[in-house]
């Protein structure tokens, strides 16, 4: 009876001084807590600036079963971390990220329960090194998103956990050029189970997420789970419509009334300016995220392009691919 395999996909960028000790870490959670599972372990680099990629390299030629997937350019984190999924071939597909803030070490108590019959098995974080603000603001961004979205995402959760294959067969068939994987994760994860865990310092020292990059995550978010804003916006509106068709009405009966006694009120007309400027251009601002979520989504090509495979062996050769490939 052949062995189940678990393939270990690692979406990574800028990772030098984590990548050989990634490899041991699993390498030994396999001889020591796995041994009756087969597994391949798959870098998935998104064009790494540093050492990154001749490190994973230097392990491919050692050990077979590391197997590499580059990049052509940088296709960024979302798109990467989707097609990264894939990649595997094995019964499961186990996802962590280079700089080892999520620990290996879990993978037993993942596939125990992904044995027991659940499909998706993800990590939650108990804790982490972040900061007060940067933790508040992730508990807020989580509260907006379980009041407006259509169906409530995990929180404290980046992707890290165990994906059946029929899961994996899944994304297969989503189309979209930038799916957000919380999104995707909460909508078809079936059969989900939950592995809480303490998440460790970066080994890279700094998070290659920035306030921008920060932002861009938490808005695709926002709009690939809820029509709720745009619709907000129409309920604001129709709302200040009637309170401003309502004033404007006073108004007019007043001036008739009251023709020589009624003075224009320079701050009363100035506050409604503002007044309804603001709401117009915050909802316009809304409307642009939208808008820019579905250009992105709608545009036709590929997610990412590959431009080399390593250890991949083809039908016909058995020895390593390079290339360029869409995903």
């Amino acid at each position: 009876m052949s062995k189940k395999m678990i393939s270990v996909v690692i979406p990574s960028y800028n990772e030098e001084k984590s990548v050989r000790e990634m490899y041991d870490r699993l390498v030994a959670v396999f001889r020591d807590s796995l041994p009756a599972y087969d597994y391949e372990i798959i870098f998935v680099d998104d064009y790494s600036t540093d050492q990154t990629r001749p490190l994973i390299r230097q392990l491919a030629s050692e050990d077979p079963r590391v197997k590499a997937i580059f990049n052509a350019r940088n296709f960024g984190f979302h798109r990467n971390v989707f097609s990264a999924l894939s990649y595997g071939r094995g019964d499961a597909t186990f996802m962590l990220f280079g700089d080892l803030q999520d620990p290996p070490e879990n993978l037993p108590e993942f596939v125990r329960r992904w044995e027991s019959g659940r499909k998706v098995v993800v990590g939650q974080r108990r804790s982490s090194d972040e900061g007060w603000l940067m933790t508040f603001s992730r508990f807020l961004y989580y509260k907006l998103i379980d009041w407006f979205a259509d169906s409530s995402q995990i929180a404290r959760f980046t992707g890290y956990g165990l994906y059946d294959r029929e899961f994996v067969d899944i994304l297969k068939d989503i189309g979209d050029i930038q799916p957000f994987f919380k999104a995707v994760v909460s909508e078809y994860g079936i059969d989900l189970d939950i592995v809480q865990y303490d998440q460790a310092q970066s080994v890279r020292g700094k998070s290659n997420f920035n306030f921008r990059r920060n932002y861009d995550f938490a808005m695709q978010g926002i709009t690939s789970s809820t029509k709720l804003l745009m619709r907000l916006a129409t309920y604001i509106a129709a709302l200040v419509g009637v309170v401003c068709l309502g004033i404007a009405i006073f108004v007019f009966v007043n001036k008739i009334v009251n023709w020589n006694n009624y003075g224009v009120g320079e701050a009363s007309t100035a506050i409604g300016i503002f007044f309804l400027g603001s709401i117009q251009l915050f909802f316009i601002g809304i409307l642009g995220e939208y808008i820019l979520s579905i250009n992105g989504r709608i545009t036709r090509k590929p997610r990412v392009v590959v431009g080399e495979r390593i250890n991949f062996a083809d039908e016909s050769h058995g020895n390593a691919q390079r290339g360029d490939e869409r995903e």
